[in-house]
């Protein structure tokens, strides 16, 4: 089929294309004049995503996440926010919205749920596409009620948005609160056992008495030492004692010695001059021997008595050792069971110092949850509340007409060429061609001479024809 066919088939069959139009535009028409007039009304929030949190002063990163909009979206659309909206306007107590519930479901399920659904079924959420705009519309056939529910849906989803905020921290301060009162008992607990061990040992403060033990310990090592050298001393003294007592030291500076060996060497001095002069047997001898002899024994005695205070002098330096010695050991156990009463008291510090931290640790987590749990701000603003719309926004009765004189023409031509197929006619030398099979010697053109106007009333004869 060519062009020309084509034309000649709308041109026979125009009644039927005409007819098709005028039946889909006076269709829409009416339909468009009985169908109740549509009220859209629409309201837009803001979503700040690079103001910093007020209770963590930082940017959270799910606020900048490429999906954080369209969660939002997703929240807007959500039963949650529907719930709130049917709370917040009461239309689960409105008797013709029950009384309709009744009809459609017999009783069946929740009011809520079933609002819900009739009430997202009119909603549209349309985010920005440059920018943290969301656009809010609901239609209705009551201006003012489209919108209220517009409105509505805008304060329940900041609402909305600050419960999933707070729930979650509202739970996590409950199990903070429970686990800091573990803690506060655990590190009660360590203070405690901190407290009966230092009562128990007498422990005010280790480091100091450790340093007190230790001067000590220090001071017996150097008296030990020392206590060593006298008695090596006293010892060697009383060897050499034991050997030539005359010789000693103590002995030669002994002035009662001393005295004792002078008187002894005069009296011998005058023994042996009296033996030259008087003999050994004269009785004056004799009695000058005796005093010499009496002098010895008195040197002798002294000197054994000083040699004997050397041997005195090393038992004590002996005893002194080993007092000091006893004292050393004793101080060392001293030293050794501080030591460990400071590692054991070490651990139990440990302890409340590991508790302490845990517990400041939650009690600072607790603080913030809680805070976090009370916040009554969020990063959703309203930016152009919802106003009554004036116009409707539907039907659209010019755009219903031009959209139904566009299809009822491609239905009316759709139509004609139907019947075309289903009733085929020649209406041009083509068709000839194309049915017979024969080819066109000529064309008898009955039209010239007549007036255009009956010429084109006889061709559309022809064509009907």
């Amino acid at each position: 089929m060519n062009f020309q066919q084509f034309l000649l088939i709308l041109l026979a069959r125009w009644r039927v294309v005409l007819y098709t139009l005028a039946a889909t535009v006076a269709t829409t028409l009416i339909v468009s004049l009985l169908l109740p007039s549509q009220y859209t009304a629409g309201t837009a929030v803001v979503v700040d995503v690079k103001s910093p949190d007020p209770i963590m002063g930082t940017v959270l990163p799910g606020l900048i996440s490429p999906g954080y909009m369209a969660t939002q979206i997703d929240i807007i659309q959500s039963n949650k926010v529907a719930y709130r909206v049917i709370k917040m306007l009461k239309l689960d107590e409105n008797p013709t919205a029950r009384e309709q519930w009744q009809d459609d479901t017999e009783g069946r399920g929740s009011i809520e749920s079933w609002l819900a659904e009739l009430l997202k079924k009119k909603l549209d959420v349309k985010p920005s596409r440059e920018s943290n705009v969301i656009s809010i519309s609901y239609t209705a056939t009551d201006a003012k009620f489209a919108q209220v529910v517009a409105n509505a849906f805008a304060q329940a989803y900041i609402e909305a948005n600050i419960d999933l905020r707070a729930e979650p921290a509202k739970q996590y301060a409950a199990w903070f609160d429970a686990r800091s009162k573990q803690l506060r008992d655990q590190l009660e607990a360590a203070q405690a056992r901190l407290s009966a061990y230092q009562r128990e040992k007498g422990i005010v403060a280790v480091d100091e008495r450790l340093d007190v033990e230790n001067a000590r310990l220090a001071e017996l090592s150097t008296q030990l030492v020392i206590a060593q050298g006298q008695r090596v001393e006293s010892g060697s003294r009383q060897t050499q004692a034991r050997g030539d007592a005359a010789s000693l030291p103590e002995v030669m500076q002994n002035p009662l010695v001393q005295g004792l060996k002078a008187d002894l060497a005069r009296q011998e001095a005058k023994l042996e001059e009296l033996a030259g002069q008087l003999g050994r047997n004269h009785p004056q001898y004799q009695r000058l021997q005796a005093e010499v002899d009496a002098l010895r024994d008195k040197v002798d005695a002294e000197t054994r008595r000083v040699a004997g205070s050397i041997g005195t002098a090393n038992r004590v330096n002996l005893q002194k050792e080993s007092d000091i010695r006893t004292a050393l050991e004793a101080q060392k156990t001293r030293v050794l069971e501080l030591k460990q009463q400071r590692d054991e008291l070490s651990v139990l510090q440990r302890e409340v110092e590991s508790a302490q931290r845990a517990f400041d640790l939650v009690t600072q987590r607790l603080t913030q949850t809680n805070l976090e749990s009370q916040v009554s701000q969020t990063n959703v603003v309203l930016l152009n509340p919802a106003a009554e719309p004036i116009d409707p926004s539907s039907p659209k009765i010019l755009l219903n007409l031009v959209l139904a004189i566009f299809l009822g023409t491609l239905l009316g031509v759709g139509a004609a060429l139907l019947m075309e197929m289903t009733d085929r006619r020649v209406r041009a030398a083509e068709d000839i061609v194309e049915f017979a099979g024969l080819a066109v010697l000529g064309i008898i053109d009955a039209r010239a001479g007549q007036p255009p106007q009956r010429w084109f009333g006889r061709f559309r004869r022809r064509a009907a024809a």
